[in-house]
């Protein structure tokens, strides 16, 4: 009887062990093409002044942990940063590598993340320098970087990056390129790779990287989705396409609890005055010409 004892006591710690050695701990993830800011903007009612504040919200409201932005030139990164108490960011502006033209930026949340390394890569056949690629119309740039999740040592890298909008060869290239960089990075570490693609769920150069074997695109992975559209609206709220040019990829250690494309709106005072007496209506605005991506995911701890 004893022994049988024994032998059940070690049957339930090892149980206890095994259920303790796979916890699961989560994190959101989210890609957000934030739309440089300039004056045409302004003068159309679109200005990042306006914006900024609906982004920051948004990214308050929905619990972004860590994020890839797209197109922020340096002072839209600052305003981010000192109005979202918590959050840091890496990059570097890809005219100069220094703050000079739009980043490729990833905030994170420092109560989460550590942050181990980083660095930055254009997407070109010279990749430590800038210039434009192939048959790129502008320099693009990925930033990447180490983590550790605060807590669990859970390491991952995470890139970020904005393909060309004009060059074919460059998108399909950079497609290439990506995958080669991961490759060169310890095979045992998880990767996320955010980022407008500037091409959509139909593209090749789509389907190069989600058939990779290295990463999968979360919209595939996640059995909840919230994406009622595409990702780019040109700053129209009213309207539709189901192209995906802003995308989330996961290597296999993540697995996804649920994704959205994020349609939050706001509401600016206008004044018609095509009528004699100026009448004032509010109209729809989209906080960017993108629609952010935001997932959940989860991961074990062993």
């Amino acid at each position: 009887m004893q022994h049988l004892f024994k032998t059940i006591c070690l049957l339930l710690a090892s149980a206890i062990f095994s259920c303790k050695s796979s916890i699961a701990q989560e994190f959101t993830i989210g890609t957000y093409n934030l739309r440089y800011a300039n004056h045409s903007d302004s003068v159309n009612g679109n200005g990042w002044g306006e914006r900024s504040r609906v982004i920051i919200n948004m990214i308050q409201f929905h619990g972004f942990d860590i994020f890839g932005t797209q197109e922020g030139l340096s002072h839209q990164l600052e305003t981010l940063k000192a109005q979202l108490p918590g959050y840091q960011y890496i990059g570097v502006g890809r005219d100069d590598g220094k703050q000079a033209g739009e980043y490729s930026a990833i905030f994170y949340q420092t109560n989460k993340f550590d942050l181990l390394e980083s660095g930055n890569f254009w997407l070109s056949t010279v990749t430590d320098k800038p210039n434009k690629g192939w048959d790129a119309a502008l320099p693009r740039i990925c930033t990447w970087g180490k983590f550790k999740e605060k807590g669990t040592h859970f390491e991952f890298y995470m890139f970020n990056l904005h393909m060309d909008h004009i060059g074919v060869q460059a998108r399909a290239e950079s497609a290439k390129l990506i995958l080669q960089k991961i490759k060169g990075f310890p095979k045992d570490k998880p990767v996320i790779l955010t980022g407008d693609f500037n091409v959509d769920q139909y593209n090749e150069s789509y389907t190069l990287l989600n058939t990779s074997g290295l990463l999968k695109d979360a919209f595939d992975l996640s059995p909840i989705k919230l994406a009622s559209v595409g990702t780019f609206n040109n700053f129209s709220a009213n309207d539709y396409n189901d192209k995906r040019i802003d995308h989330i990829f996961l290597s296999k250690a993540f697995h996804v609890k649920r994704y959205g494309v994020l349609t939050d709106t706001y509401r600016s005072l206008q004044t018609d005055n095509n009528t004699t007496t100026n009448k004032t209506f509010y109209q729809a605005r989209v906080p960017s010409d993108h629609f952010p991506v935001l997932i959940e995911v989860k991961h074990y701890i062993k």
